[in-house]
């Protein structure tokens, strides 16, 4: 039985992982998609071509060939395993090969351009949306261009999907293969408990039991490089994390150059000059130089405050260990000891108070006072992995199940690090009837221990709540067509429902509904609380420009011209350079561990976390003025954000729920850079 082919016995359709192996994407892709290109000749066939049965029946094609690569992708990234790594070029290439068969048919586009020439005046704004988009996607995807041209496209697109592949899968095998084993407790002096305990778990996991194992993934790193006050260690542990896939086995050099050479290879087929260029026509920022000018704003910004901030840690470290040269793997450890020390505020001391299960009630929580939902575990639907769970969510006023939502967050050695949010499907609606979303966010947080359950840290309470935001973009998604639907749209405006539910992570009325100490049952400390808040204008300076950092080097890599013909650290540590407050150490680099522009959707919009933290700050300040559960702020940003996916223009959207434009002044006064 291939789950794929089969008819889903489960509510609301709910995919039936427990019997799906890798052997069964191959068959059924090719199954589905020959299906597919069935439906589309009839659509081409039309000597009439209308809205309805050319455009609307394009949309709906794709269905089932959609769910397989969505599923297919999150199980590489979530849940993946050798058979998987072996077919992914394969399956990559089907869906590479599927979607240029369309894209470059030239009379589908014939029928296509035919209802977008004569557009229909009785289109709704989303239909019209529609038309819109998948002209101008047909023809941003090589529809006009000449035959010899389309076929260079087709290698191109290929090519760049198996070297996205190829950098993925490197950096989950070299993170995977740091192992660092502690015989003496001396060495992990200063980490909290916890840290120690998980460590010992996972030695004992490998047989080492009686040592310490640490790895490059976050919950094991950040504390090390945080806490440890064994130099040698953080100096050891810094050093393996940045030189990632730099060099050897696992070495990306070639996968980040063929990269970068073919989206511009591809760039210049469409007349542009550079990829940014190409790719930024349909973002809110429009070109380069917009971004470019947006970026160096806060750069000007930033980089006085960060210089100062970098100072006083330098300060420091000079009072509390004299003669000791100020080194890249001693700024987390003394910018701790600055926080305890100007601040009070000892972050490990929060833990007790974050119990996982206690935070994702809580963001539950703040959903259901914001938007009147609620959500309810299902243990009789399929989960991908035994550490997932699955929820449906209700619509109170509806009495109606509206989405279900899927929640996988620790580590382990089959899943990449990070942080996200995807979709098994998205909300739509088919001639009357509805299809509910499938949702899920997968995050790499601190696992529970032999004694302590999952005390997660204030970041990662951050964390998960910006990836709920996400999902909240699709849950409440009311899009009738699934590409408009949930978070299909534009890149910089994707962020703002996530990095605005972090805001109500600082906020007492907040905090009080969830942050409670997993022991005693005692709300946090108010008096802590007014400390989180004045630790999140602590070295916002280096924050910002670090955030700016990352978004230059995307710019610089996506704006090139002409590919450079210099190694990948040379290239980096020249644009960089001027950004820099401390001096790179050799065989260490950013570039080839940056996912989020080789193996992601991100190439020519890292800048869009900081775009869209213009729109959240200006936003989360609308509703602090008019109170953080204001239903009626609330009924509007669910109403003209949520609700509207890509529907229109993001622009519009905002200015709907706003009522104007965002000012840049409300990040920078929240920031403490004015």
């Amino acid at each position: 039985m291939n789950p794929f082919l089969e008819k889903s016995d489960f509510a609301f359709e709910a995919f039936d992982f427990r019997h799906l192996k890798p052997e069964h994407f191959l068959p059924a892709l090719e199954i589905r998609i020959a299906e597919t290109k069935k439906r589309i000749e009839i659509i081409k066939e039309e000597s009439h071509p209308t809205f309805e049965n050319t455009i609307i029946a394009l949309e709906q094609s794709f269905e089932y060939t959609r769910t397989i690569s969505k599923i297919f992708e999150y199980y590489l990234g979530a849940n993946t395993n050798k058979d998987l790594q072996d077919i992914a070029e394969d399956v990559s290439s089907q869906v590479i090969n599927f979607y240029n068969d369309i894209i470059l048919d030239q009379k589908l586009f014939s029928n296509i351009k035919k209802v977008y020439d004569k557009t229909p005046k009785n289109l709704s704004l989303e239909e019209a949306q529609l038309l819109k988009k998948t002209y101008k996607e047909f023809v941003r995807n090589g529809a006009l261009l000449s035959d010899e041209q389309k076929e260079e496209l087709r290698t191109i697109d290929e090519e760049i999907s198996k070297y996205s592949i190829r950098f993925g899968e490197n950096l989950l095998k070299a993170t995977n293969a740091f192992e660092l084993y502690i015989d003496d407790h001396h060495e992990i002096d200063g980490l909290p408990d916890a840290v120690k305990e998980q460590a010992q778990e996972m030695a004992a996991a490998k047989g080492r039991k009686g040592k310490w194992l640490f790895t490059l993934h976050y919950p094991s790193y950040v504390p090390v490089i945080t806490y440890a006050k064994n130099r040698a260690l953080r100096e050891k542990m810094f050093k393996a994390y940045g030189s990632r896939c730099v060099s050897g086995e696992f070495s990306n050099e070639e996968n980040i150059k063929a990269l970068v050479s073919l989206r511009l290879r591809r760039a210049k087929l469409f007349g542009k000059k550079s990829h940014a260029e190409y790719v930024l026509e349909e973002r809110m920022a429009q070109n380069p130089d917009t971004v470019d000018k947006f970026s160096q704003k806060i750069i000007d910004l930033a980089l006085g405050k960060a210089k100062s901030e970098l100072e006083e840690i330098k300060t420091l470290q000079k009072e509390l260990s004299p003669g000791e040269e100020f080194k890249p793997w001693d700024q987390a450890f003394y910018a701790e000891i600055l926080k305890k020390k100007k601040l009070d505020l000892d972050e490990e001391k929060l833990r007790p108070y974050f119990k996982i299960e206690n935070v994702i009630e809580g963001a539950f929580t703040v959903a259901r006072k914001l938007y009147n939902i609620n959500f309810n575990e299902r243990t009789d639907i399929p989960v991908h992995h035994p550490e997932a769970k699955v929820y449906e969510v209700i619509d109170v006023e509806k009495n109606e199940v509206i989405a279900l939502f899927y929640t996988d967050f620790f580590p382990r050695e089959t899943k990449q690090g990070g942080a996200w949010m995807t979709d098994f499907r998205e909300h739509s609606v088919n001639a009357g009837l509805k299809k509910i979303p499938h949702v899920v966010i997968t995050c790499n947080f601190t696992k529970p221990t032999a004694s302590k359950p999952s005390l997660i840290s204030l970041d990662e309470v951050k964390t998960l709540f910006h990836e709920f935001g996400h999902a909240l973009h699709g849950i409440l998604s009311l899009c009738h067509f699934n590409s408009l639907s949930g978070t299909n749209v534009y890149w910089d405006f994707v962020e703002l429902p996530s990095q605005i539910m972090e805001n109500w992570v600082v906020q007492k009325e907040c905090l009080d509904l969830f942050a409670k100490h997993y022991q005693t049952g005692e709300l946090i400390p108010a008096e802590w609380i007014k400390k989180i808040q004045d630790a999140e204008k602590f070295l916002t300076g280096l924050y910002n420009l670090r955030q700016m950092q990352l978004g230059a080097l995307d710019m610089f890599w996506h704006n090139l011209e002409t590919m450079t013909e210099e190694d990948v650290i040379t290239f980096e540590n020249k644009v960089l350079a001027p950004y820099r407050l401390v001096e790179p150490l050799p065989g260490l680099s950013v570039s080839s561990q940056f996912s989020h522009i080789f193996d992601g959707g991100y190439s020519s919009g890292y800048y869009s976390y900081k775009w869209a933290e213009v729109l959240d700050a200006d936003a989360f300040a609308y509703f602090q003025e008019k109170g953080i559960f204001n239903q009626t702020v609330a009924n509007s940003f669910r109403r003209n954000i949520l609700e509207k996916g890509g529907s229109e223009h993001p622009m519009e959207l905002y200015k709907k729920f706003r009522g104007s434009e965002p000012r840049i002044e409300s990040l920078l006064e929240r920031s403490g850079l004015i």
